[in-house]
């Protein structure tokens, strides 16, 4: 006896749908997933908008595309005893700027299935910023690395829901 996958429910046009919570995400460097992060911000990307009139309509403002700016992101971590994030941004200080391609997941609310990859290509550390420290306080060591990239790109592929075996036509 075979068990077959059971589809994944798609959510039908017009149905409410809830959004994915914001604390369900991994962060991949060098191909591992880095557990330790606790708050990623920044990450975007901007159209420049450029504003034009066409010959002879005077009225009329018409808008196109223009540069593209990938916004720089600010990863936000506890802390710890590894030292990769931290070496790759020395690196650079020391004039070896190594760019490596690193991923941002979104999860689904159990935390297993991804539903949105951004990979962030040609990244590369340009901030530290270290925790602040209080002998008198007891909150964790955040420290922070911002990370400027040549481009964004949305992975589908990882992101694809699952769906069940597609059917031959006879």
């Amino acid at each position: 006896m075979t068990i077959q996958p059971q589809p994944q429910p798609q959510a039908a046009p017009g149905a409410p749908q809830d959004p994915y919570r914001a604390y369900n995400f991994k962060f991949e460097f060098q191909g591992t997933v880095q557990a330790h992060f606790v708050k990623i911000e920044g990450l975007g990307v901007k159209l420049e908008r450029i504003l034009y009139r066409a010959g002879g309509e005077h009225a009329q403002v018409r808008a196109i595309p223009g540069r593209v700016e990938y916004l720089p992101v600010t990863l936000r971590y506890g802390l710890t005893d590894s030292t990769a994030m931290i070496r790759w941004l020395f690196e650079a200080i020391e004039g070896r700027v190594r760019r490596e391609n690193v991923s941002i997941a979104m999860l689904d609310d159990s935390g297993s299935r991804e539903v949105r990859r951004l990979n962030l290509i040609g990244s590369w550390p340009c901030a530290l910023f270290a925790p602040d420290l209080d002998a008198g306080g007891n909150e964790i060591a955040i420290e922070s690395l911002t990370l400027a990239y040549d481009r964004l790109e949305l992975d589908d592929a990882s992101a694809a829901p699952t769906s069940a075996p597609a059917t031959p036509m006879a």
